[in-house]
C-alpha cells in the first residue's frame, strides 16, 4: 500500500501511503512529472492520481470491480487509460481531472502492458496471445460526461500469434508510427502502421 519514490542523486527516499489499505498493482508517471497515476487489487479497486510534491491523493476513480493490471497518463496529460485484470476485462479512458470515463471497452485476455502513441491518439494493450490498438475519437469523446465506445483493432500477429506480449511500447520521433512488443520467449517485435508485425529479432 506504499509508493516509494526514490531520488537517486541525493539518495533521499519519500512515500506516498495508500489510505485505503489496497495493495498497489501498477503505477506510472504523468509526462510532467508532477503526477502518478496507481492502479490496485482487491473489491472495487480504485485508479489514484497522486501529486508527487505534495504525496497527496488529487482524483479518485472507481469502475473496476477486481483489480487493475497497468495504467498510463497519454503524452498530452489529460487521459489516464486504466486495464482491468483478466475477471474484470475493462479498458477505461479517463478525463481524470473531471472524473469521468469518457471511453469503455472490453478485453478477454490477460493484459500486463499499454502504451499511449506519441499523439495521444491512441493506445496499445499487450498480453496474452494479444496486441490490441484502442482509438480515440476525439470528436466524440470531448463530449461531456458521455462514455463512448471504445474503438478497437487487433495486431495482425501472423505466424506469432501464440505468444505472450509481455510488454509494448509506442514509438518515439521518427519511430513513431512503429509499436514495438516483447515476448516471453524472448523476440521483440515491430509492429507498422497498419498493425502489422512485420519484424521481429530473437533476443540473446
Amino acid at each position: 500500500c506504499v509508493i516509494i519514490l526514490l531520488n537517486p542523486r541525493k539518495n533521499k527516499q519519500h512515500h506516498i501511503f495508500n489510505s485505503s489499505r489496497k495493495a498497489i498493482t501498477t503505477l506510472a508517471f504523468a509526462p510532467d512529472g508532477k503526477y502518478v497515476v496507481t492502479g490496485e487489487s482487491g473489491h472495487m479497486p480504485a485508479v489514484r492520481v497522486w501529486e508527487v510534491s505534495e504525496h497527496a491523493q488529487v482524483a479518485e476513480l472507481q469502475e473496476h470491480k477486481y483489480g487493475v493490471s497497468c495504467v498510463a497518463f497519454s503524452p498530452n496529460g489529460k487521459y489516464i487509460v486504466s486495464v482491468g485484470y483478466q475477471h474484470d476485462m475493462m479498458v477505461n479512458v479517463w478525463n481524470w481531472k473531471k472524473n469521468v470515463v469518457v471511453a469503455a471497452n472490453k478485453v478477454s485476455s490477460k493484459v500486463t502492458a499499454v502504451s499511449f502513441s506519441y499523439d495521444s491518439s491512441y493506445f496499445v494493450t499487450a498480453g496474452n496471445r494479444h496486441v490490441k490498438f484502442w482509438y480515440l475519437d476525439h470528436t466524440k469523446t470531448s463530449k461531456v460526461n458521455a462514455t463512448v465506445p471504445l474503438l478497437g483493432r487487433s495486431g495482425l500477429l501472423g505466424e506469432l500469434r501464440n505468444n505472450f506480449f509481455s510488454d509494448v511500447a509506442c514509438g518515439r520521433g521518427r519511430q513513431s508510427s512503429s509499436t514495438f512488443c516483447i515476448t516471453s520467449s524472448g523476440l521483440l517485435c515491430e509492429f507498422n502502421d497498419r498493425r502489422l508485425l512485420d519484424k521481429w529479432v530473437e533476443l540473446r
